[in-house]
C-alpha cells in the first residue's frame, strides 16, 4: 500500500468534511429503524405476516452486511468524495422506489437500494476519522459519530409515528427525497478527500463467497419464524451460510492481498470489542422490533404514541454522546461499558413481565433507561478496538466492525422476533387447554412471547457483561503502531 505516515494536519478543515458526513450517515442510519413502527399498518395494507413486514428493517441490515469485503475495497479504491457521493445517489434513488412503490416487493426493492448506499457510508465516515485524529482525541470525534448511530435509529421510530398519525406511510419516504439531494450538493460544496488511493485487484469470489454466508444465514434465522427450527428449509440454509463464511474466511487468509484483510482479528482488544458489539446490537435493534410489535399490536396504542414513547431515550442518547466520547478518551471503555450494560440488563427485566396493563409511563422511564446504558457502550467500544489496529488495517478494521454489526442487527431481530412467534403459538395452546377466553388468547399469547423474547435478551446481555470484564486500555505502544494521513489537499483530489 502506498500509504505514509504522518500527523494530524491542523490546517484540515476537519469541521466541513465531518458535517456533510454526519448528516449522510444521521439520514442513512435513521432508515434502519424507521420502518419498525410502521410494520403493524404494513400487514394490514399488503396483507401480509410479521415475519414478513420485518424484511424492511432485516433486509435493510443484511444487504449493509454483505457489503462488508466491498466497503475495504473500496475505500481504498476511490476518493473520499467519489465514493461518498455515489452512495448518497444510489440512497436518493431507493428512496424514490421506496415513495413509488404500489406493493410491498417494490417497496422492498426501495429499501434494498437504500441500504446498498447506506451500507458504505458509516465504514467511511469511520475510517476517515481515523485519518484525521489521532488515538488520544478519537472518542470526542467518535462521540459526534454516536449521533448518526445511534441516536438516528433511535429518534426514527418517533418521527414515523408521528407521519403515520397523520399522512400515509409513503409520505415517510417523500420527505426523505429533498434530504438526500441537500446531503448531495453539500458534498460537492465541502467535502475533500482522506488519504491515498491504492490500486486491488477486485475478488469477485470473494464478493459472492460473503453474499452468500451472509445472505443464507440471515434467510435460515428469519424462516424459522414461520417454518421451524425443525424445518429442512431453515438448518440446510443456516448450513450453507456457516460453510459460505468458513470459506470466504479461509480464502481472505490465503490470499496476499485479501479483499478483506480479517488478519484485524488478530488484535485481541478488535475481537474481543466485535464480539462485544454483536450482543450490544443484537439488543438494540431487537428491542427496536418488539416493542412497537406490543404497543400496537397487543395494547392498541397508536403509532404515534409508540413512536414518542422511544424520543425521551433518544435526546438522552444525543446528549451523554459527546460525553461519553470524553470519558473514553479520560478512562478508556472498560469501566463505560461495565456500567452501560449493567444498565441494560436491569431496565431489560423490568420488560421480561409485561401484560395488558403495564403503565404507559413505566414503559417511557425503563425504555428511557435502557438507551442511557447503550450510550455508555456502543462508540467506547467500536473506537477502542479500532485503535488497537495499525493504519494499513484501518479501511479493513472500519468495515468490519462497522458491518458486522449491521449484521448482527439483523440476526438478533430475525432470531427475537422467532422467538416470539414460536412462544407465542405455544401459550396460545396452553391458554386453549387451560379454559381461557378465547377472545383474549390471541393478545395474551403474544404479550408472553414477547416476554420471552426479552427474556432472551436479558441472557445476551449477561455474556456481553461477562465478556466486558476482560477489556483493557490500548497501550500506547500500540495504538501508535496506527498513523494518521493527511488530508489530500491536491487539484486533482477535489475532482
Amino acid at each position: 500500500m502506498s500509504l505514509t505516515p504522518a500527523v494530524p494536519d491542523s490546517s484540515a478543515k476537519k469541521g466541513p468534511i465531518l458535517f456533510v458526513m454526519i448528516l449522510g450517515a444521521f439520514l442513512a442510519t435513521l432508515n434502519q429503524t424507521v420502518m419498525s413502527v410502521a410494520t403493524p399498518e404494513l400487514m394490514k395494507d399488503f396483507d401480509i405476516t410479521a415475519a414478513t413486514a420485518q424484511w424492511l428493517t432485516t433486509g435493510y441490515l443484511l444487504v449493509n452486511g454483505v457489503l462488508i469485503p466491498i466497503t475495504a475495497y473500496l475505500m481504498q479504491k476511490f476518493s473520499t468524495r467519489q465514493l461518498f457521493q455515489a452512495s448518497m445517489m444510489i440512497f436518493l434513488v431507493g428512496t424514490i422506489v421506496a415513495a413509488l412503490a404500489a406493493g410491498f416487493p417494490a417497496l422492498l426493492t426501495g429499501r434494498l437500494i437504500q441500504a446498498a448506499g447506506a451500507g458504505i457510508i458509516m465504514p467511511l465516515l469511520t475510517n476517515v476519522i481515523l485519518a484525521l485524529f489521532p488515538p488520544e482525541k478519537r472518542g470526542s470525534a467518535m462521540g459526534l459519530v454516536g449521533l448518526a448511530i445511534i441516536v438516528a435509529p433511535a429518534i426514527g421510530p418517533t418521527l414515523a409515528g408521528y407521519v403515520l398519525e397523520n399522512y400515509s406511510w409513503e409520505t415517510m419516504f417523500y420527505a426523505m427525497i429533498p434530504l438526500a439531494v441537500l446531503v448531495i450538493a453539500l458534498g460537492f460544496i465541502y467535502l475533500r478527500n482522506v488519504g491515498e488511493r491504492v490500486q486491488l485487484k477486485f475478488d469477485a469470489a470473494s464478493v459472492i463467497l460473503s453474499t452468500i454466508g451472509f445472505g443464507a444465514l440471515l434467510y435460515g434465522f428469519s424462516r424459522a419464524g414461520s417454518l421451524g427450527w425443525s424445518s429442512g428449509e431453515v438448518l440446510s440454509m443456516i448450513a450453507l451460510g456457516v460453510v459460505g463464511l468458513i470459506v470466504f474466511s479461509w480464502r481472505q487468509l490465503k490470499m496476499q492481498s485479501p479483499l478483506l484483510d480479517l488478519r484485524a482479528f488478530k488484535f485481541s482488544m478488535f475481537s474481543l470489542t466485535t464480539i462485544i458489539s454483536i450482543a450490544v446490537t443484537m439488543i438494540m435493534y431487537a428491542d427496536m422490533m418488539l416493542l412497537p410489535l406490543y404497543l400496537q399490536n397487543a395494547r392498541g396504542y397508536t403509532a404515534i404514541e409508540s413512536g414518542l414513547l422511544l424520543l425521551p431515550g433518544a435526546l438522552i442518547m444525543g446528549l451523554l454522546m459527546p460525553i461519553t466520547g470524553r470519558l473514553f478518551d479520560k478512562f478508556g471503555a472498560k469501566w463505560l461499558t461495565l456500567l452501560g450494560m449493567a444498565i441494560v440488563i436491569a431496565t431489560t427485566l423490568g420488560f421480561i413481565n409485561l401484560s395488558d396493563s403495564t403503565s404507559y409511563t413505566y414503559l417511557v422511564l425503563m425504555s428511557t433507561a435502557r438507551r442511557i446504558g447503550m450510550a455508555f457502550m456502543m462508540m467506547p467500544l467500536q473506537t477502542a478496538g479500532l485503535n488497537q489496529l495499525p493504519q494499513r488495517l484501518n479501511a479493513h478494521g472500519t468495515a468490519i466492525s462497522n458491518t458486522i454489526r449491521q449484521v448482527a442487527g439483523a440476526i438478533g431481530t430475525s432470531l427475537l422476533v422467532t422467538v416470539m412467534s414460536d412462544r407465542a403459538k405455544s401459550h396460545a395452546a396452553d391458554m386453549m387447554t387451560n379454559g381461557t377466553d378465547p377472545s383474549q388468547i390471541a393478545t395474551q399469547a403474544q404479550i408472553a412471547g414477547i416476554n420471552d423474547a426479552y427474556l432472551v435478551i436479558v441472557g445476551i446481555g449477561i455474556i456481553g457483561l461477562i465478556l466486558s470484564f476482560f477489556i483493557r486500555k490500548v497501550s500506547r505502544g500500540e495504538e501508535n503502531e496506527t498513523v494518521i494521513v493527511h488530508p489530500d489537499k491536491s487539484k486533482a483530489a477535489k475532482a
